[in-house]
């Protein structure tokens, strides 16, 4: 329920825009839309009644952007509020992202599983592939479920993915060439198998899409315009350093560093807008004999220098390997089980912003919506803020085990919708077709591409070609709204 723009008897409504399709007008009437903002998230910690059931239903009695005080009226109690403006724009905020380096112990395990997935797919594009990886110290374990007519040899793909990281010497704390390879691998449940070969709507002769979804769970796709690659800033800049951070590795710039790695980037947003970097973490594993004070100069020079616009970073703070020392690294670094498939989710797609469904990505085929799901949600979102259709896109799609249509599409704009987010949604239902044989046909999911995401974000890489970057609907979009 949204406020009551329509109840009898209202008082003066300044500056509220006309209604269309039952709907308020435009996404940029900032006052209306904190307003709305603050009475669905139940009030924040602000004293309102608000707070009461989900969603107080309310009165705007005036909302003119010249008015230094606005109020409502709440329609649980009749009560009215007035408020400063001040007290609901939100002037300004920090945010901050990390990202992690391809020698992480839990990417290990993410390109271990993504390599083994490719190279099945390479065979039999119809295979099926859940296939998960553990490492610690001087062991690798890959288990999972594998239905497929082909043959590839794990434990090979696995110790070349590890030397191709860069832990090729024992030194290192793990050795592509000496760790232990382990594997538990069997066949897919008949169970899940007969939901996915044939969904519900095709067993009923509704739907010509035969496959169903591969689980339930929902997916979240993510767009905003901090970015041209329609990304947060601070993941897109945590993802630059950590990718510049294996470079200058791998290239002998500083070749005093070591595979494992860290960043994080905080940025302060005015009025939802980036202005500026306020701090940068950066943790890279090194060789012992390497000074402390040379390192921090190097990586400030090398990595974050070239990465971060001078104008994003007049008054940064800088945080290069604040412990001290970061020799023990890799699997060897921490106590216990090291690295695991899937704990890097946040990493993977849109660093805290957003929501998202808990599903990881690597090593999953595409009939798995917790991957195919999310491409087809990031497709739409970048789609929908290309257009010029909002600022800032959420999309969470939902699927039931065994059927092929999407159970619910939502489309949250923050407020900064062109259109009420309802007709978004709308449009989004006819533009993308989101059963999940129809996105991995339309985005020719059944191909070995997938190694290459397991490191450094699988959204927003507009330098490799992935199909869900593409900018190819965002015309249907806005023909959809007949704009």
């Amino acid at each position: 329920m949204g406020p009551a723009w329509n109840t009898p008897g209202t008082a003066e409504r300044a500056n509220i825009p006309p209604r269309v399709d039952g709907q308020p007008r435009g996404g940029y009437n900032k006052p209306y839309n904190r307003i709305r903002r603050f009475i669905k998230s139940g009030g924040g910690n602000r004293p309102c009644e608000a707070r009461q059931p989900a969603i107080a239903r309310c009165q705007i009695l005036r909302s003119n952007p010249r008015d230094e005080v606005f109020s409502w009226r709440s329609e649980l109690s009749g009560r009215l509020f007035l408020h400063k403006r001040e007290e609901w724009d939100m002037k300004e905020y920090l945010f901050t992202s990390e990202s992690v380096t391809e020698g992480h112990p839990d990417k290990i395990c993410d390109q271990i599983s993504d390599g083994v997935l490719d190279a099945i797919l390479a065979e039999d594009p119809d295979a099926r592939v859940a296939c998960e990886t553990a490492v610690t110290t001087g062991l690798c374990l890959i288990m999972g479920e594998i239905s497929t007519s082909c043959y590839v040899d794990i434990p090979k793909i696995a110790r070349q993915t590890i030397a191709d990281i860069g832990y090729n010497r024992a030194k290192y704390g793990f050795d592509g060439a000496t760790c232990g390879v382990l594997t538990a691998i069997g066949e897919q449940s008949p169970d899940i198998a007969m939901g996915v070969d044939a969904s519900l709507e095709a067993k009923e002769g509704e739907d010509d899409q035969e496959h169903g979804a591969g689980d339930q769970g929902m997916v979240f796709g993510y767009a905003c315009d901090d970015t041209p690659e329609k990304m947060p800033m601070t993941i897109s800049y945590a993802h630059r350093l950590a990718r510049r951070l294996a470079q200058v590795r791998k290239d002998g710039t500083l070749p005093y560093l070591r595979p494992d790695g860290k960043t994080q980037v905080t940025v302060r947003y005015v009025d939802d807008r980036p202005v500026e970097v306020t701090t940068v973490v950066v943790s890279a594993q090194h060789s012992p004999q390497v000074e402390m004070e040379t390192l921090r100069r190097d990586i400030v020079r090398e990595v974050v220098e070239p990465v971060i616009p001078a104008e994003l970073r007049p008054n940064v703070r800088y945080f290069i390997n604040p412990t001290g020392r970061f020799v023990i690294g890799g699997p060897q670094g921490d106590s216990g089980l090291t690295g695991l498939t899937g704990r890097k989710i946040i990493v993977d797609s849109y660093g805290g912003w957003g929501g998202h469904g808990g599903g990881a990505f690597s090593g999953k085929d595409p009939t798995k919506v917790d991957r195919s799901g999310a491409y087809a949600a990031r497709w739409a979102a970048k789609n929908l803020v290309e257009a010029g259709l909002a600022r800032r896109c959420q999309i969470q799609l939902a699927y039931a085990i065994g059927v092929a249509h999407p159970v619910s599409v939502d489309v949250n704009t923050f407020g900064t919708g062109m259109v009420p987010d309802d007709r978004l949604a709308a449009a989004v239902r006819e533009v993308f077709d989101l059963r999940p044989s129809a996105i991995i046909r339309d985005l020719n999911l059944r191909r070995p591409i997938y190694r290459q995401v397991a490191a450094y974000g699988h959204m927003g890489r507009t330098d490799l070609g992935l199909p869900w970057e593409e900018l190819n609907r965002a015309g249907q979009l806005r023909e959809a709204l007949h704009l």
